[in-house]
């Protein structure tokens, strides 16, 4: 039986507002949490250059939850450094990670904070005070000045990553698809003064 063309465009005005009320939850939520890159720059300092940003954590219902069941969060900081070439592709210089683990624990009442990377650990008797220090990175050695030629031009780059690899196995299935799991920042670009 054939379709006739205004029972093609009834359905394709229903598959419209299906998109538009499966895609509304996800701009509701979108204000109320997120993580963003605020200000990053890298300055020289002696003969290497350091890492200075400031990054916004707000975590959704979801993850507040999770981190009051004692359920730890990892986050992984992405910073890269690469040489503009005119030709082929730009050369990758540094790609450097930065680990962090949150996780509340019950029988102390406190936020532990702990650098995967270099292995420091900070407790806090608030979340909003452990969320303030893993969103300051200041002065951090990144890379040597001999690294970097005067005649080229270099783009900075960095990122926020929610590992959702981390969490328990059941979990995993509804971080993947509930946006209140989407705690990842966009990167954040720059170029790198000499």
């Amino acid at each position: 039986m054939p379709v006739s063309l205004s029972d093609k465009s009834q359905l394709l005005t229903i598959c419209l507002l299906c998109a538009l009320v499966w895609l509304c939850p996800v701009s509701v939520y979108a204000d109320e949490f997120a993580v963003n890159i605020k200000k990053a720059e890298m300055t020289l300092r002696g003969n290497s250059y350091v890492l200075s940003a400031d990054i916004d954590y707000q975590l959704s219902d979801s993850a507040k939850d999770a981190l009051q069941n004692g359920i730890p969060l990892f986050w992984t900081v992405q910073v890269k450094v690469q040489q503009r070439r005119a030709y082929l592709w730009n050369k990758k210089l540094l790609d450097k990670e930065i680990r962090y683990r949150i996780q509340y624990h019950a029988l102390l009442n406190i936020y532990r904070v702990r650098n995967e990377s270099s292995g420091a650990v900070g407790n806090f008797s608030t979340l909003s005070a452990a969320l303030h220090t893993m969103s300051m990175i200041r002065n951090m050695p990144i890379m040597d000045k001999a690294d970097i030629t005067q005649d080229a031009h270099y783009i900075a780059g960095m990122k926020v990553s929610f590992d959702r690899d981390e969490l328990p196995l059941p979990l995993r299935p509804i971080a993947y698809i509930n946006p209140q799991w989407y705690l990842s920042s966009d990167w954040y670009l720059w170029s790198l003064k000499k």
